[in-house]
């Protein structure tokens, strides 16, 4: 395998590992509700997520980070992370994947 293909794998597996990481007050993980908008990958292992909240001042921002940061640590090939809460730019609904719309109308959210 090509080290550009390792590194899509390790990302995707990074991606992956990040679903089980949930915003407490939505039932959906972080991922399909378009919460995560970059995972970036160096040849070391090191990993940097670019992520948001649906909304500034989350009472639980550091949870969600420290759980993002964990999930990501427990990939094989990861040898550290940064989780970096960005606002820019702001989450919307439109950022949510059909997926998350699906699970969201199945908790009775209108979407």
């Amino acid at each position: 395998m090509s080290e550009a293909a390792a590194t899509e794998s390790l990302k995707a597996s990074i991606i992956e590992s990040l679903k089980v990481v949930h915003d407490p007050e939505i039932p959906i993980n972080i991922v399909d509700l378009g919460l995560v908008y970059d995972v970036r990958v160096e040849d070391d292992g090191a990993v940097e997520v670019d992520m948001t909240l649906t909304t500034m001042g989350c009472p639980v921002q550091d949870m969600i980070q420290s759980d993002a940061e964990l999930a990501v640590m427990r990939v094989d090939g990861v040898s550290r992370v940064n989780v970096e809460i960005v606002w820019s730019p702001p989450w919307t609904m439109d950022k949510v994947t059909d997926d998350g719309r699906k699970q969201l109308r199945m908790f009775g959210f209108s979407v």
